[in-house]
């Protein structure tokens, strides 16, 4: 199973990510992630690649391409991999493509997680953290009960200060226009599935496990 999980801030993918990676014995390869552990690991691409987030660059396609090159080549992804992040942009997908076909791990499938904007919106305005147990919780979908339960304790629900309606509604305009155009390619190629993401984290699963 290779697979590029495609999903908007809060759509749930990283915490789906994680169940199947789990459940299916294949990695879960966040971009972030990755290029963290490159950095630690102090690879060459690594050490580059710090230098150019040390200065306040965006690292390039080719070398998160290299990057993702070494990542898949490594024991653990014979059998699979779900890539997170990456691609965001048509050319990184076609980029990816040449890289798959040439270590032989062509892509199964890009799976596109939909959830309505207004419900994105909740997700992450609404995010909280209990400042007693750092649970997360959410004003909006949390039981009224989980959050008294963190006041009573003498706690306070935490908001990140880019959990901001105006922040948000950017990085989902930016994610919307830089994600359309991969929906097409990947449609155009026949390897787009989608999935409604909305709801409980049990039924979500049951729908991707499902359609893959």
């Amino acid at each position: 199973m290779r697979i590029v999980l495609l999903g908007a801030p809060g759509s749930g993918k990283g915490t789906q990510a994680q169940r199947l990676m789990k459940e299916k014995n294949i990695p879960h390869i966040s971009t972030g992630d990755m290029l963290r552990s490159a950095v630690k690991s102090a690879t060459a691409l690594g050490i580059e690649a710090k230098k150019i987030m040390e200065s306040g660059k965006l690292v390039s396609d080719d070398l998160m391409i290299g990057l993702i090159e070494e990542r898949l080549l490594e024991k653990d992804t014979e059998c699979g991999f779900i890539l997170d992040g990456f691609p965001r942009t048509t050319k990184q997908a076609k980029d990816l493509q040449v890289l798959l076909e040439t270590i032989d791990k062509p892509l199964d499938s890009a799976v596109l997680m939909n959830v309505n904007l207004e419900i994105l919106m909740k997700r992450l305005v609404g995010r909280r953290t209990c400042s007693i147990t750092g649970k997360l919780l959410n004003i909006y979908f949390s039981s009224e009960k989980e959050l008294e339960d963190c006041i009573n304790a003498g706690g306070e629900l935490l908001r990140r200060k880019d959990d901001n309606e105006e922040t948000i509604r950017n990085r989902l305009q930016v994610y919307q226009d830089q994600t359309e155009p991969l929906v097409s390619y990947y449609q155009a190629k026949k390897q787009l599935k989608k999935i409604n993401a909305e709801g409980a984290m049990d039924e979500v699963y049951q729908r991707l496990t499902d359609i893959l």
